[in-house]
């Protein structure tokens, strides 16, 4: 580019500067206006799904006939009542014959041994009274008084001589076991200290030494702290926690509408109890009898009920098919909006993202899933997506997908399926403004790129990360992470080219590198740097180009009353053109990729094909994009470029945007012309077209923009002699002056560029005269010397900040031309 310090020749071409010659001013000055322009688009927009569901209709992932339902019914029977078996327990199942008990031989562990059965077996059988067998076949929990439970079951796991063990199917059972019809090995019992006993039926577990208080056993003594906190645990179970059970189901009988609200509170006083007495988690030995009562609750159907039913369980660490059920009970709570409300006012947010926290995939998977889901429905609530954001659901989600991403094999489906339920609420809390520093912080923009690399297959997964970083790479802060992330290009550009028939998934990570390409240079070259980067990019130019053309004109058309509208999909695919070539418009800004693409025939084939193919009513965006990319590459005017050969047709092509009514689709063919007309056929052409009577009516623009492009292309067409009468002829001197004095002192850009314009108009220091009347010329001279003048050019600007970018835009750019001018417009008085 010229050098506005260096002499000027007497003519001189408008072409847009990329950066002044003084460092410092040209840094102030480049940041303001651009020749070579990042083009900005809207961000896709993506539809709202009206239903929840775990897997959309439009899903289309690599498993689709293995995933899990989004519908389900689910009763107390699902559930399985016998969760709470402490793991220490030693399992019995019915014996049919008299057990020949041998005697204990193992030298390695002398402690285990088998039971030994009473002294006097018969003593303990007057003991017992009818009423107690009528009692245990009813199977109520909250009628046992703990004695007369030791008592029994040491009866019916130790029979004496001569009796027959009693089938353990004549009680309610809680065994997982006895519910599935299988039997199992009993295994050996395990030292004293560890040693329990269950209870089948009431939920209790005792030791061997406790079954005769006060005698010392083969195993030692007893423990007698152990049993104090047994009896502490009695004592309340008997005197708060019996009770409420009671309640419970006394209430549930005689429930209907209306009768849920003490229900809940009755699970909340029942929760606040267990929490004092340190009962919950898996430390209540009666735990099975609370989580029966609990499980029954759920057949009332009570959304609110069973949220309070879910709290408790979690609280309570069900584990396996339990687990797995409350999660889908919480799942198909939130499948309805309208309970929304009832998550803000529950602690069950706190309780399933516990369950995200600490499960295993391996063995919760599917519970992970439900759980997962929840959270993609309740982030799309703007007041729980806030409520999630405190607490720490982005962290918990970033320690969940690192434990997704180091899955076995064997789990790498269902870690597939949690995935697409976790990017999808992770999409949502990106909306948050307060979620973009958490989402920096715990290095999700790069987790998710782990993701991609393991999951590249699944369509599902690459459309949820794909909307999360089109929303994110908007703000600078994440496009720095973004950047900053390993084989970034690289692996979007690998999305782009597997997945280049998936419209919604390609639009998207184009416009994402739009935006890594808006603001920086180092971007754009490394994207040009990947290998096969514009191989892919023009390929995928190619296809949705040609996609759906419309068929040639028939003859004899129907006649329609109004232009019909394209239908979706071709405003889909017309979209994935806008963000593809807002890339290669960003690109090409770089000095060292710029002349690569300007001299690729491809490109600029596919470009001018547009330009052809589309019109500005129906694809106004696309075609004002398609002159922006011309334009930026039209700077390079290398001996190889491409565009340089076919610039006489661009220049015809450009025609279809001058005539236009779309003023953003004028002002970029004006600023096209403005680096074309640098040729001579080229003014030729415009002159012949009667364009520059175009030109000159944009000098009227209250637009300082479109007059500062008109004046670019006023200031080539004034290279020939023959134009500078026809242009004064339309009155382009006069209007200079006016545009002048209207924006000059607002834009010294501009008013450097009307000094040129009209330096040139006066050929070089001659015929300012024969152009100008007297009372223009004067007028002139008035405005010059008053610009000339810096105090008084600047004083209207208050702030020292603008004041030093208005200062160094009046010595570069205005000065120079503003000096030269006036001197041709008095030759005789004028001193430098």
């Amino acid at each position: 580019m010229a050098s506005m310090e260096r002499k000027q020749p007497i003519l001189r071409p408008f072409v847009p500067r990329r950066n002044a010659v003084r460092k410092t001013s040209a840094e102030i000055v480049s940041e303001a206006r651009q020749s070579l322009r990042v083009q900005s688009t809207q961000r896709p927009f993506t539809p709202r799904d009206g239903h929840r569901q775990l897997f959309g209709k439009s899903s289309a992932g690599v498993d689709r006939d293995n995933r899990p339902p989004s519908t389900f019914s689910l009763h107390a029977q699902n559930f399985e009542f016998p969760d709470s078996r402490p793991g220490s327990g030693t399992r019995l199942s019915p014996l049919d014959h008299k057990p020949h008990l041998p005697v204990p031989c193992d030298d390695e562990d002398p402690f285990k041994v088998f039971p030994k059965p009473p002294a006097d077996p018969l003593e303990v059988k007057k003991r017992q009274p009818r009423t107690r067998a009528r009692l245990l076949r009813a199977g109520s929990l909250t009628t046992l008084s703990p004695v007369e439970g030791h008592k029994d079951v040491k009866e019916r796991v130790n029979p004496g001589p001569g009796q027959k063990q009693a089938s353990l199917k004549r009680l309610p059972s809680s065994d997982h076991t006895e519910a599935r019809g299988g039997p199992h090995k009993p295994g050996p019992r395990r030292a004293a200290s560890e040693s329990r006993i269950k209870q089948p039926g009431v939920g209790s577990s005792i030791r061997p030494t406790e079954c005769r208080a006060g005698q010392t056993t083969e195993l030692g003594n007893g423990d007698e702290t152990k049993s104090k906190e047994e009896d502490a645990e009695s004592l309340v179970w008997n005197n708060t926690i019996a009770p409420l059970l009671r309640q419970l189901e006394s209430m549930a009988a005689g429930s209907s509408e209306g009768s849920v609200d003490p229900l809940c509170d009755v699970c909340d006083r029942l929760h606040g109890i267990l929490a004092e007495a340190d009962m919950l988690g898996r430390r209540c030995k009666r735990r099975s009898g609370i989580l029966r009562t609990l499980f029954r609750l759920i057949d009332l159907h009570s959304a609110r009920l069973n949220l309070h039913i879910a709290t408790l369980c979690l609280a309570l660490c069900v584990s396996g098919n339990n687990l797995l059920n409350i999660c889908k009970l919480i799942f198909q709570i939130s499948r309805s909006e309208s309970n929304d409300i009832l998550f803000q006012n529950n602690s069950i947010i706190d309780s399933f993202l516990g369950v995200l926290s600490k499960e295993d995939v391996s063995s919760s998977g599917e519970a992970l899933l439900y759980c997962v889901g929840t959270l993609k429905f309740l982030s799309g609530n703007s007041a729980i997506l806030r409520l999630l954001l405190d607490k720490n659901c982005v962290g918990v989600a970033q320690k969940l997908i690192q434990r997704l991403c180091t899955a076995r094999e064997t789990n790498f489906t269902t870690s597939g399926h949690i995935l697409v339920q976790l990017t999808a609420a992770l999409r949502n809390l990106a909306d948050h403004p307060d979620a973009r520093p958490l989402f920096i912080s715990f290095s999700i923009l790069s987790e998710l790129f782990v993701v991609l690399r393991l999951h590249h297959k699944d369509p599902d997964i690459c459309t949820n990360i794909s909307r999360i970083y089109s929303k994110l790479s908007s703000y600078s802060e994440c496009r720095l992470a973004l950047a900053q992330t390993p084989d970034c290009y690289q692996l979007l550009l690998e999305l782009l080219s597997k997945h280049h028939q998936k419209q919604d998934l390609v639009v998207r990570l184009l416009f994402t590198l739009g935006n890594l390409t808006a603001k920086s240079d180092e971007a754009r070259l490394q994207l040009f740097q990947v290998e096969g980067c514009m191989d892919t990019l023009l390929q995928l130019y190619a296809t949705y180009q040609h996609r759906n053309r419309p068929p040639p004109p028939q003859k004899d058309p129907p006649p329609l009353s109004r232009p019909q509208a394209a239908p979706a999909s071709v405003q889909e695919e017309e979209d994935v053109l806008v963000k593809l070539v807002r890339v290669l418009a960003n690109m090409c800004i770089h000095p060292a990729v710029g002349p690569d693409l300007a001299s690729n025939t491809s490109c600029i084939q596919l470009l001018m094909e547009t330009l052809e193919l589309k019109t500005v009513l129906e694809s106004e965006e696309l075609m004002v994009n398609v002159a922006a990319t011309i334009n930026n590459l039209s700077f390079y005017q290398e001996e190889s470029s491409a565009l340089r050969r076919s610039q006489l047709a661009i220049a015809k092509l450009m025609l279809k945007l001058v005539l236009s009514s779309s003023m953003d689709a004028m002002l970029e063919a004006t600023r096209v012309y403005g680096n074309l007309s640098q040729s001579k056929d080229v003014r030729d052409f415009i002159m012949q077209n009667k364009v520059h009577q175009f030109v000159v009516t944009l000098l009227d623009s209250k637009s300082t923009e479109m007059c500062f492009s008109a004046c670019g292309v006023l200031t080539n067409l004034t290279l020939d002699p023959p134009n500078r009468l026809s242009l004064a002829v339309e009155g382009a001197d006069a209007k200079l002056v006016d545009c002048l004095r209207d924006f000059g002192a607002g834009d010294w850009q501009l008013a450097g560029q009307v000094c040129q314009a009209l330096w040139n108009m006066s050929g070089g220091g001659g015929g300012s005269e024969t152009l100008l009347d007297t009372q223009e010329r004067e007028s002139l001279v008035e405005i010059l010397t008053t610009y000339l003048d810096e105090e008084e050019a600047l004083r209207w600007i208050e702030n020292e900040d603008i004041k030093d970018y208005h200062r160094a835009c009046w010595e570069l750019e205005f000065l120079p031309a503003a000096q030269k001018l006036l001197k041709s417009l008095q030759p005789l008085d004028w001193t430098a």
